[in-house]
């Protein structure tokens, strides 16, 4: 299995300056390849302290040039804010200056203070992220291409530099709705796993129709990457802790970044199914939803960690495995310190593919859909 760290530089507790979330985050990122991470990633978002990566393509430029041989993933950049044949372009130019180490995750949000922010009427979504990644699929894999579409007009062209390694091979989406899955494999996307919202069970389900409908179309499946939220701890009670205080932190932060408990996301055309989230905040408390998000992520003591994410891998076949270490207001030697164990004592058994079955407490199991 490959093992990966994401970089989310979110600032919602306000405890330190934007300057200094980069400064810490960036300190995290350039130990990945040291301490022997497969790749690094990060999302794209705007307009809130929620995560400060406007640019993810920069970001991994940035990264591409202090290091040599890891990979650089988005997870991911949000087609139907952009101009898909400006995004082609970056992805080519960074295939170019990384030597091909690129990995590629679109997806297609579900902000509104994002569609807002970017003039985009948000019912649009579903329709904007098909075909601007027709688009970039279309540049990236022709020498000359062209495109007309209800939203893009293209007269025959080509973008340069050419990318060399053929990214349009290794480009995902992320899914998070049984609709969003089909989509991603009509288009010929592997499947990129950023929030488990819903649980794992129904999370293998997506999968297992996005690769019946792959092979329909005479497509071998690749195996979907996966990423989770991590804290590794010595003690199993100071990772509950720890993943009850930060792990809480970022549930609640999403929240008011998105909305999700209102219930506005109900009425929005290509949404209707975040209105599960909203539906169970109604019927739980506070507690009872950051315990519902801890229990999809990864806690415990290395060990624990190892089984959960085995777990995960058992339910939904993922061979990719992305962890992020730095989440909910937590400070800056705590999240080195999750990171460094993590990689000290879970990533080489991932690696190896070690397995060893050890008791794992029930608030950390991968079958409980969130509610809040």
């Amino acid at each position: 299995m490959k093992v990966g760290m994401s970089v989310f530089m979110q600032n919602t507790n306000n405890k330190w300056s934007d300057y200094e979330v980069y400064r810490n985050d960036l300190k995290l990122a350039d130990l990945a390849e040291p301490l022997g991470f497969d790749s690094i990633w990060s999302v794209e978002h705007h307009f809130t302290p929620y995560t400060m990566v406007p640019d993810v393509v920069q970001f991994l430029t940035y990264m591409a040039g202090r290091t040599s041989k890891i990979e650089l993933g988005t997870m991911v950049v949000v087609l139907p804010w952009h101009d898909p044949v400006r995004v082609a372009e970056q992805v080519a130019m960074l295939d170019l200056l990384s030597n091909g180490r690129i990995i590629i995750g679109f997806g297609r949000g579900a902000a509104t203070v994002e569609y807002n922010g970017f003039r985009v009427p948000m019912e649009e979504s579903r329709e904007r992220f098909v075909e601007a990644a027709e688009v970039v699929v279309k540049a990236l894999a022709n020498e000359r291409f062209e495109h007309n579409g209800k939203f893009f007009q293209i007269p025959e062209m080509s973008i340069r530099p050419r990318p060399f390694s053929h990214p349009e091979r290794r480009l995902y989406g992320a899914a998070v709705s049984p609709d969003t899955a089909e989509r991603m494999a009509k288009l010929g996307l592997g499947v990129l796993i950023a929030i488990p919202l819903y649980g794992w069970d129904a999370q293998a389900e997506d999968v297992k129709r996005h690769q019946q409908i792959l092979r329909q179309q005479g497509h071998e499946p690749v195996p979907p990457i996966s990423s989770s939220f991590v804290f590794c701890a010595e003690t199993e009670k100071e990772a509950r802790e720890g993943a009850r205080q930060h792990m809480g932190g970022y549930w609640g932060s999403a929240d008011a970044h998105y909305h999700f408990s209102d219930g506005h996301l109900k009425t929005v055309k290509g949404y209707e199914h975040y209105g599960v989230i909203a539906d169970n905040a109604k019927t739980t408390t506070p507690e009872q939803g950051v315990e519902g998000f801890v229990s999809l992520q990864v806690a415990g003591t290395p060990d624990q960690c190892l089984e959960q994410i085995y777990t995960m891998q058992d339910k939904v076949g993922l061979n990719h495995f992305i962890a992020v270490f730095s989440y909910g207001g937590m400070p800056h030697e705590a999240a080195e310190r999750n990171l460094r164990l993590f990689a000290a004592e879970v990533m080489p058994k991932l690696q190896r593919e070690e397995r060893k079955v050890v008791p794992v407490g029930a608030t950390h199991t991968a079958a409980q859909a969130p509610a809040k």
